[in-house]
């Protein structure tokens, strides 16, 4: 039987994916999660085989919870799941430990399959992603939060969800005064002078989906 976790910000989401799993005879859904934090905490009380990770929510979000969940436990699988994909983020979950990739409109059967195959060991991306991937080694135009690294990718990607920087000081244990430092970094690298500057350059590279700057 294979043990999932589910981390989506969405209840109607996460609820939506555990229905469609119910049916699966060797799949078991053990819980959900809805931010990067909560998932952290419940990987070590629930012991999953798998997490289905939704890469923005709020809080550290599901790059940085990769991160932190595969430090501390090497058995457990990530398959990592997005609404909106932005090639350079699909790699950075995959370098932090993630068995495979898919998007949220992925038909079911080839979900089940993603769960299956990670759970084996193996690396599964969803047809799209792969493509997009491949493709993007020969895209000749740069995206600009390559420039970050990856503690100013998650900064960022908090600041263009709207976060405060007090917020972002207590999610992420440092100092507000730490967290301007990375601020000030992240728009020197981007050279840009503004939060809604950063927003607007989130927007178009994918850090936020659509225009829904809450997620």
């Amino acid at each position: 039987m294979i043990k999932v976790l589910i981390v989506d910000d969405h209840h109607l989401v996460r609820t939506s994916i555990a229905h469609l799993l119910e049916n699966e005879e060797d799949i078991d859904v053990v819980g959900e999660a809805a931010s990067g934090e909560e998932a952290i905490t419940l990987c070590r009380k629930l012991k999953p085989d798998v997490i289905l990770m939704d890469l923005r929510m709020p809080g550290i979000g599901g790059l940085e919870a990769t991160h932190k969940i595969m430090r501390n436990n090497t058995d457990v699988r990530i398959l990592a799941l997005t609404g909106f994909m932005e090639d350079n983020f699909a790699q950075r979950m995959l370098e932090a430990g993630a068995g495979g990739f898919i998007s949220k409109d992925t038909p079911v059967p080839d979900m089940v399959e993603a769960i299956r195959s990670v759970f084996a060991g193996h690396r599964y991306i969803s047809p799209d992603i792969a493509q997009r991937l491949v493709l993007s080694r020969f895209d000749s135009e740069e995206n600009p939060f390559d420039k970050l690294s990856q503690r100013e990718l998650q900064v960022a990607m908090m600041i263009v969800n709207c976060q405060r920087v007090s917020e972002i000081s207590d999610r992420l244990f440092l100092s507000p005064k730490t967290v301007n430092t990375y601020r000030y970094r992240i728009f020197e690298k981007l050279g840009i002078e503004t939060d809604v500057e950063l927003t607007h350059l989130g927007l178009k590279h994918g850090l936020v989906d659509g225009f829904d700057a809450t997620n």
